[in-house]
């Protein structure tokens, strides 16, 4: 008797993201260099394509990075989440370096990204593969139930919103899902643009639960091999 035919092989990954998401992800307001959005894009890549489940983002801003997790759920038949009060963080209020008016409501006198947000993700054609959350990290991160292939902690960077970003976030991480955490800087003259997620990456890797897999510049991709936190 012949043998069955072999099935045909899964298309391979992508490489990079299609050519007009990354012209949306360079016009997009945000903070993330190219060279580490493509990092992201290619640890959302794998765990989208190895594990299929949801690649979620804490810290959504206006969608710079959004837009990259869901250019790979859309390439791995998977969606991208991202989690946001849409207030901004303490770097973005008024009076410090990163704060944009363009982005603050005039009828309540408060940042409001949302607006902004869906503007991206429209003009991107990405809005079918996000499903976005808008509330406070801690508070979504208790009431959600299920695994994700990725966690991307890009939120509030003082040592309570980070931590806390880490310890409701982590937990959720599958077994050889990624952690990729932003704005990682051991340095401590950047004590407050980076030692923050510093010192999560550094709880991840003493807690024997992660294990680093690469670092971009300030970007570091963790893979879950172990239990815990």
């Amino acid at each position: 008797m012949a043998a069955a035919p072999a099935a045909p092989a899964a298309p391979a990954a992508p490489a990079a993201p299609e050519p007009e998401t990354l012209a949306a992800f360079e016009a997009a307001k945000g903070f993330m260099p190219a060279q580490e959005g493509l990092a992201l894009y290619a640890a959302a890549v794998e765990a989208g394509a190895a594990l299929g489940l949801p690649l979620l983002e804490v810290g959504t801003y206006c969608g710079r990075s959004t837009l990259l997790l869901a250019d790979a759920a859309r390439a791995t038949g998977t969606v991208a989440v991202t989690v946001d009060h849409h207030r901004g963080s303490e770097e973005q209020q008024p009076g410090w370096d990163y704060h944009d008016p363009e982005v603050v409501d005039p009828e309540v006198g408060r940042m409001d990204t949302l607006p902004t947000f869906r503007r991206t993700l429209h003009r991107a054609g990405l809005e079918e593969h996000v499903i976005a959350v808008v509330g406070r990290s801690p508070q979504v991160a208790k009431v959600w139930g299920r695994e994700v292939g990725l966690v991307f902690i890009d939120g509030g960077h003082t040592d309570e919103h980070a931590t806390h970003d880490y310890e409701g976030w982590a937990p959720h991480i599958a077994e050889g899902g990624l952690l990729v955490i932003h704005d990682v800087f051991p340095d401590p003259v950047d004590e407050w643009t980076g030692q923050a997620p510093y010192r999560i990456y550094l709880r991840a890797l003493g807690s024997g639960a992660f294990t680093e897999v690469s670092a971009t510049d300030s970007l570091r991709v963790l893979r879950r091999t172990g239990p815990g936190i």
